[in-house]
Order: C-alpha cells, then structure tokens, then sequence
C-alpha cells in the first residue's frame, strides 16, 4: 500500500549564486530537517545541469552522491548552504565520466573537508592525478557486492559496477525497511545483472541519464516495481514518454527536479515523507 505522501512548498530563486548567499538567506532560512534518531533524509537537488544527492544522518553527518555539472557548482553550494551544510564526509561519484572540473573538485574538497571519495576503481585512478589541495581525502574504490554502514542505521550495498561507455556504479541504501536504488548504468549488459539481484519493490528509485530514450526497459521498471520515482532534469531535451508511461503503470509516483525542484525525502524506521521545494522561474 502507498504510504501517504505529505508535500510541503517553498518557493526560491532559480540561481543560488554562492556570492549572493547572504541575501538568499534573507528571503527563506536554512532549511532544518530536524533529523532524530532512526531518522534519515535523502535529498535529491534540482539542479540545471547534472546531478547531485545529499544524505543527511541524525548525527550531523552530511554525504553527497556526485555532484552536479561543469557550470553548477553555484547552485550546488547554494542548496548546502539553504541545508546548513558546513562539511562533507563522504563524496561518492556513481559515474565514470567526471562531471566536474578540476577546479570544482578541489573547491569541493576543501570548501567542505572532505575526508573520504568513493568511487569505482577507474575514476579514482583519474581524479587523483586532478587533486592539487594540501590536505587530500583517502580515495575507496567500491566494487559489486560491497555493502558499507554510511550512516547510522543507513547501509550501502554496491549491485553493478561496469566501465563501458554509460556504466558506473549502481547502489542501494537500505535504512530499516526502506530500499533507495541510486541506479546510474544504462547498459543491456547492466540491466541483465540487476534483473538477477534482489531489487524487487523499491521505495525510492533514482532514474539514470536523465529518462532519456532507450535508458531503462518496461521490464526492469516492472521488476523494480517503485513507490516513488525520481528524476533529475535533462539538460536539453525532455523526459522519454514510454518511460514515464511504464512508471505510471507501476503506480509510482513521478517527482522531476526539472517540475517539483529539490526533492527530499525524510525517513523514519516506519514511514517517509516527501518535500518538494519548487524552483521559481525567472521567465
């Protein structure tokens, strides 16, 4: 049965330029999620370009899964500061393509004292040679099948790792009966793996590349079978029609970052809630 979604809205401005921080602040407050014990919040940022995933534990932990685009890294610094996030520890990057600059990741590192990056055994070997920052984090290489406590009560579970053109690592979050599947590959090779795992009524369903055309089959999206699915906006083009089509056959519901904005979902060990907080246009 569908749990009852409650929606909270707060209109922004569209670009949180890092510079205009302060005046940002002065139109709405830090946003206080107010996590407890056996609580969790994962929140999926509406950014232009990209994609970035903030997962804040109720001990003040803050990690970030990727990390937006080349030309995002303003928004992306505006939405931690409306989050009153003040230090990262763990920065995982799902993807084998680097999204950021040299520039953005060693800003990131040392903006928010990353201590740890985690990320597929190719990727580490690339950005090492990028990092130019005195103090460097340690660099971990999840392969399939690692399975990390990343915050209380939240695990990890590595289901695909691949490093063909559109593959990366693909995980889940399991936190008390609640199942995030953070899914970056869009390969055959990749679906045929995961149809073989235990991915069977996902809560949470983090689309990859965008739902763009021929990215995920009516067959993975059945078996996964998702309560709710999310989004992130594409760059240019809209979302695949007959992907949206199969989602609704599920029953899922749809939450775009391009329609609804940041999108984050508070966990408790029985229960979620979502909050959208739409992005206001300039047009």
């Amino acid at each position: 049965m569908k749990t009852l979604l409650f929606l909270l809205s707060i209109l922004i401005q569209s670009t949180l330029m890092v510079e205009a921080a302060n005046s940002t602040s002065n139109n709405i407050e830090n946003i206080d999620l107010n996590i407890k014990d056996h609580e969790v919040a994962v929140t999926f940022l509406g950014l232009s370009e990209g994609e970035s995933t903030l997962i804040q534990g109720s001990n003040g932990e803050n990690i970030l899964v990727n990390a937006g685009g080349k030309e995002t890294d303003a928004e992306l610094e505006g939405w931690l500061y409306l989050y009153d996030v003040k230090e990262i520890s763990k920065l995982i990057l799902t993807k084998n393509e680097l999204e950021l600059s040299e520039k953005q990741i060693n800003r990131l590192i040392t903006k928010y004292s990353i201590k740890e990056i985690i990320t597929t055994p190719e990727l580490s070997a690339h950005i090492t040679k990028k990092l130019y920052v005195a103090d460097k984090p340690a660099f971990v290489s999840w392969s399939a099948g690692t399975k990390k406590t990343i915050l209380p009560d939240l695990t990890a579970e590595v289901q695909f790792v691949g490093n063909e053109l559109n593959e990366g690592m693909d995980l889940t979050l399991e936190f008390f009966n609640h199942r995030i599947f953070l899914m970056t590959s869009f390969t055959p090779r990749a679906e045929e793996t995961l149809l073989k795992k235990n991915l069977e009524n996902i809560n949470v369903f983090k689309i990859p590349n965008y739902a763009m055309e021929d990215t995920l089959s009516e067959k993975l999206i059945q078996y996964l079978n998702p309560q709710i699915s999310v989004l992130f906006a594409p760059e240019e083009e809209e979302h695949d029609p007959n992907i949206l089509v199969d989602l609704h056959e599920t029953w899922s519901e749809i939450y775009s970052t391009k329609k609804h904005g940041t999108v984050t979902i508070k966990f408790t060990d029985s229960n979620y809630e979502v909050i959208t907080i739409p992005v206001e246009s300039d047009e």
